[in-house]
């Protein structure tokens, strides 16, 4: 195995590790529910926490530009053990719920810290088939977001999964996260194509909403956005309701629940794969498709434990192929001198808009059931279907997988 590859797979381990500490709560929402006496609100801000401190974080890590004035490992390795001490806290001392949000805020920064730099190391290694390196990256942090719930539901404590020790699930999560800084500390360094330093640049910010390509580009990515967290927030709540009312073992909704999320991190490898030979927006255009028609469908399978589980792993298959595209277009398509700049505008509305979505869903379905919420959701990848056949229309499309548009 060449360095490069040996580096790629001890940095997908490690950002796997590491995005334990997403999901870490929310994986536990109803057993916090019960014991902290939570309502619909205060359970969504559990998840919309974690992505209020992920957009700080990256705004505030490009604008210091933290991965150019430290190495990106220590900075990654860094984060990891600040955002596992963040989360143990929360299962090891006692706070008010108020401080358990401080926390998850917190943690969200820290994660800020962990994936953009370790987008960047990757592509310090990566050039021609950078998109199938990003896709095993995207990967590698949608399984670990995933992993917490498989923690609860392969039931470890020998507790059933009513009376499940919460704080332990987290406490496993925050000693994954510090394995995942370890490894990133002594096993990954830059390439030889490290790129040059590129300060956050507030005029570029606003001048690259002018550049029709990117602002498509950006315009998927929002759509795409608006679906996928809210989706991975609030499918194994659906899918253990589904089972709970079939009466069958809450433990299986868990580990359902583990693969859905999960199962996308096949879905970005293959997406990763293909899109540098037949393009990124045919693959984007293919998955949004497919992503918006699970949406459509999988609130009304919800009597039907069965079917949904079917329809829910096809939808994370989906919703996770189309995403590594957007970052990896925009890359491509800006202004190569202020990349950084881009990408964390990209990045930093895309999850402020998670939270709209994070935060109406359970709302919505007490309201209206999971059928309507979930068709909600379907707004996202149809509006990014539109800009996406907008965008491969441009020439500028050309630019992308060395001219796969």
């Amino acid at each position: 195995m060449t360095l490069k590859w040996q580096t790629l797979c001890l940095l997908a381990v490690a950002e796997f590790l590491v995005m334990a500490l997403w999901f870490s709560a929310s994986a536990v929402i109803p057993q916090l529910a019960l014991e902290w006496n939570l309502n619909v609100g205060q359970q969504s801000w559990l998840t919309i926490s974690v992505q209020l401190g992920f957009v700080f974080g990256a705004f505030a890590s490009a604008l210091w530009s933290l991965p150019d004035r430290f190495p990106s490992q220590w900075v990654f390795a860094i984060s990891a053990i600040i955002g596992a001490v963040m989360t143990g806290a929360i299962a090891l001392l006692p706070m008010s719920f108020e401080w358990v949000l401080m926390c998850r805020v917190l943690t969200g920064a820290m994660l800020a810290g962990v994936y953009p730099p370790g987008m960047k190391l990757m592509a310090s290694w990566f050039k021609e088939d950078r998109g199938f390196a990003i896709g095993i990256l995207v990967g590698a942090l949608t399984v670990g977001s995933a992993a917490p719930h498989l923690i609860t539901g392969v039931n470890l404590f020998g507790k059933t999964d009513e009376i499940i020790l919460w704080r332990q699930v987290l406490v496993i999560s925050s000693g994954l996260a510090v394995c995942g800084a370890i490894i990133a500390a002594l096993g990954v360094r830059a390439g030889p194509l490290l790129p040059a330093v590129s300060p956050f640049d507030w005029k570029y910010a606003g001048r690259m909403w002018s550049d029709k390509a990117v602002r498509l580009a950006n315009f998927g990515y929002f759509g795409h956005m608006w679906e996928l967290y809210a989706m991975w927030a609030w499918v194994p709540l659906c899918l253990l309701t589904s089972y709970q009312a079939a009466g069958w073992d809450n433990s299986q909704a868990h580990v359902a629940g583990f693969f859905t999320i999960a199962v996308g991190g096949l879905g970005s490898v293959i997406a990763g794969k293909f899109s540098d030979k037949i393009g990124r927006t045919r693959v984007a255009i293919v998955s949004i498709c497919a992503s918006a028609v699970c949406a459509f469908l999988a609130g009304f399978a919800v009597p039907v434990p069965g079917l949904l589980t079917v329809i829910c792993l096809v939808w994370g298959f989906v919703v996770v192929a189309e995403s590594a595209q957007y970052s990896t277009a925009v890359s491509e398509l800006c202004d190569q001198r202020y990349v950084g700049t881009a990408l964390t505008m990209q990045t930093c509305i895309g999850f402020l808009v998670t939270m709209v979505t994070i935060r109406w869903i359970p709302s919505l379905v007490e309201q209206l059931g999971w059928g309507v919420a979930f068709v909600m959701l379907a707004a996202g990848p149809s509006a990014g279907l539109w800009f996406m056949m907008r965008l491969r229309r441009l020439p500028e499309a050309m630019k992308m997988a060395s001219g796969n548009r």
